[in-house]
């Protein structure tokens, strides 16, 4: 596995509040195999599924020597978000950060907390060669210049493929204010902590004596203590203050009393179980209280039998991973044109939950592979349980990210969950509004949304590894009886698909 790194982003900035944008997506003619999709990671996008962008659920590719142009409509987003590629690992490099700027307050400050004197956004990002925190040379470390006693706001965005990622600064605290685009309440923290496709901003005061300081990230590792084989170097960043000084010819302060160890599943777990929405006149919590579809998703590894046990994987079967012990497969055609068109098929299958037990047997790893959806009547006021599991001896975190909407996470714990004791504790008042979740290692994380943006979304891990896998399936909002709360109709063109519509069956999420 290779390390991260983190870039400096020349970030788009936008302004709150009905702002559209128009963005081409250009495929050159030379990329002959290429397949490309863009998507506004975080952006709920009303009444308009034709421009999110995953490969096979609301688009299908742009050709090479074609293009596509999409409409992005931010509405109550306000703090940082990010734009990939969707489809294979194409992300890895095709990525971007967005700033959604709030409007003017009365006050004079744009931001419901104390205005920085500067801001910066920091991308992390996969690194084969695993130089670290690089920008312009390969070999040079990336430097965040500070003056003392001022404070600054950083947007960091977890770009990378498939690792979680504890952040520390040495001897300085880091204060978060926002989260997907959501402003939480101010905590102090010495450090944080970033799952795949997670946006954090955070404040940090240059109050430190003139000087150099280490920024530390390092992998958290989720899986079991006898996997060792990952990526154990830290990646840094400096810190530095502006200054007359000299500077010390020693290595800067490293922050060892404050960053977690690699499987620190205690301080990642503390830390997320602290960020609380910042509820607000102006930013109000509208948490459902009352619920009216509650699904259980388990969310598990798995593997496909390969003859003769001729695979690498477990077992000598290929992996694979899947959500409520199905495996997605890629249609011909997407899945937004055969819903609209209604030339589509839903089958409804049980299929039984199977836990965290240690040695279960294999025949429950064997995920059925196959296009699952679940529909919902819109405004429906939802709750989904993700349970991780497990399946086969392979327990790690898993980050559910769900399009079209952002959603509140109203608890979550480790073990199974308990239907009758654990709703009980659920936080109903101040519940972080996120549009990622992390599921705790052999944990599960509970959310609460209302399906109030008619269309196709997609549903997925953000482990790019898990997605490719198959954990994935497809939430279908109906429309809402009029035509502001309907799908927009299509656009005059979209990319053309290879397959037709009509040959379109899905399975229906019990």
């Amino acid at each position: 596995m290779a390390a991260a790194t983190v870039q400096p982003q020349r970030a788009s900035l936008f302004r709150h509040g009905g702002c559209w944008l128009l963005l081409r997506c250009l495929v050159g003619a030379a990329l002959s195999l290429a397949r490309v999709y863009y998507y506004e990671h975080g952006v709920k996008q009303p009444r308009n599924p034709w421009h999110d962008g995953p490969e096979y659920i609301t688009q299908c590719p742009i050709a090479p020597g074609t293009n596509f142009t999409y409409e992005v409509q931010f509405t109550t987003e306000e703090g940082t978000l990010w734009w990939h590629a969707h489809s294979d690992w194409t992300r890895v490099t095709v990525h971007g950060a967005i700033v959604i700027l709030p409007p003017e307050r009365t006050d004079g400050g744009p931001y419901p907390f104390t205005k920085p004197d500067a801001e910066e956004v920091i991308v992390l990002v996969f690194n084969l060669r695993a130089q670290l925190f690089t920008h312009g040379s390969a070999y040079t470390t990336y430097k965040v210049m500070v003056e003392q006693g001022k404070t600054y706001l950083l947007r960091i965005v977890n770009a990378i493929l498939d690792v979680d990622l504890f952040l520390s600064v040495a001897g300085h605290n880091l204060t978060p204010v926002g989260s997907d685009a959501s402003y939480v309440k101010p905590i102090t923290s010495s450090y944080i902590v970033l799952s795949p496709g997670q946006t954090i901003d955070v404040l940090l005061s240059a109050d430190r004596p003139l000087g150099c300081y280490y920024i530390v990230g390092r992998q958290y590792s989720s899986n079991s203590l006898s996997i060792v084989d990952y990526n154990h170097s830290n990646v840094t960043a400096i810190l530095e203050y502006r200054g007359d000084y000299t500077p010390s010819a020693s290595p800067p302060e490293f922050p060892s009393s404050t960053l977690p160890i690699y499987k620190g599943n205690f301080a990642a777990l503390s830390f997320r179980e602290r960020i609380r929405s910042l509820v607000t006149g102006d930013h109000p919590s509208n948490v459902p209280r009352e619920v009216s579809m509650r699904m259980f998703v388990l969310v598990s590894m798995g593997v496909l039998i390969c003859p003769n046990s001729s695979c690498v994987g477990v077992y000598g079967n290929r992996m694979a991973s899947s959500m409520t012990n199905f495996s997605r497969m890629n249609p011909t055609t997407d899945i937004l044109q055969a819903y609209y068109r209604q030339t589509y098929r839903i089958f409804i299958l049980n299929i039984d939950h199977n836990f965290t037990a240690d040695d279960l047997p294999l025949n429950v790893s064997v995920p059925t592979k196959g296009r699952m959806v679940k529909v919902l009547n819109f405004n429906e006021s939802v709750e989904i349980v993700f349970q991780g599991t497990n399946i086969p001896d392979a327990a790690e975190t898993h980050q559910m990210h769900l399009h079209g909407h952002s959603f509140y996470v109203v608890g979550s714990g480790v073990g199974d969950f308990d239907e009758v004791n654990d709703p009980k504790g659920y936080n109903l008042v101040d519940p972080p509004y996120l549009n990622t979740v992390t599921v705790p290692k052999s944990g599960w994380a509970a959310i609460r949304f209302a399906a109030n943006n008619p269309g196709v979304w997609f549903l997925h891990c953000h482990f790019e590894k898990h997605l490719t896998w198959g954990m994935e399936t497809v939430l279908i909002v109906k429309d809402g009886g009029s035509a502001s709360t309907s799908i927009l109709p299509p656009p005059a063109y979209m990319p053309p698909c290879d397959g037709e519509a009509s040959s379109l069956n899905l399975v229906s999420m019990v």
